[in-house]
């Protein structure tokens, strides 16, 4: 025979249970980055990638950069040429990195691009605007291309887990706060 549970183990129980009903649908809420416009132009230089991104990031991953951690935002675009008779031509793959940081001492965020520009803001939000709506990126040279040729392109965002440091490496498989990327987005482009 068994006992009935004490009253104050079953509000217990049931706290517990909404507490963590509630945290796993708010880690969901904002998981994810979406790849709100994305196409090429092409130039006297070559071809540019130009995408905005929509995405905030979620608390976890905030107080992980407000801690002072890096995080790298890599945006990855593929140019496949379709052939009928074999399997699809790459022509294109180009990936840029977005490293985002708090600096603990200055109280300002720095964001790097490529390593190559780098620029500080007072505000998370000022920071994460210019990794939502990156500037265009050369993704590759003029001749790279066939003019007149239909390429599909596939773009996508994602939080680059390899470039932390081991130690964060290994929470991040663990964690789902660090599971932060977008589809891959495809369209056509043709070439000029």
């Amino acid at each position: 025979m068994t006992r009935p549970l004490p009253q104050f183990i079953k509000y217990w129980l049931l706290a517990l249970m909404l507490v963590l009903s509630f945290s796993h649908a708010s880690s969901f809420a904002s998981d994810g980055v979406e790849l709100s416009q994305a196409h090429i132009e092409a130039g006297d230089d070559g071809y540019r990638l130009s995408a905005t991104y929509s995405f905030d990031l979620n608390r976890g991953l905030e107080d992980v950069v407000n801690r002072g951690v890096a995080l790298y935002f890599t945006t990855d675009v593929e140019l496949t040429r379709p052939r009928w008779y074999w399997f699809d031509e790459k022509a294109i793959t180009a990936t840029q990195t977005i490293r985002l940081q708090y600096n603990v001492i200055t109280r300002r965020y720095n964001v790097g691009i490529n390593g190559s520009l780098q620029q500080n803001f007072n505000t998370l939000d000022d920071a994460l605007s210019l990794i939502r709506r990156p500037s265009r990126w050369l993704i590759a040279d003029k001749s790279a291309l066939t003019t007149g040729e239909v390429y599909r392109v596939a773009v996508r965002m994602r939080l680059d887990l390899g470039l932390l440091s081991k130690p964060f490496q290994v929470n991040a498989l663990n964690n789902s706060d660090w599971n932060f990327s977008s589809d891959w987005k495809n369209f056509n482009y043709k070439a000029e």
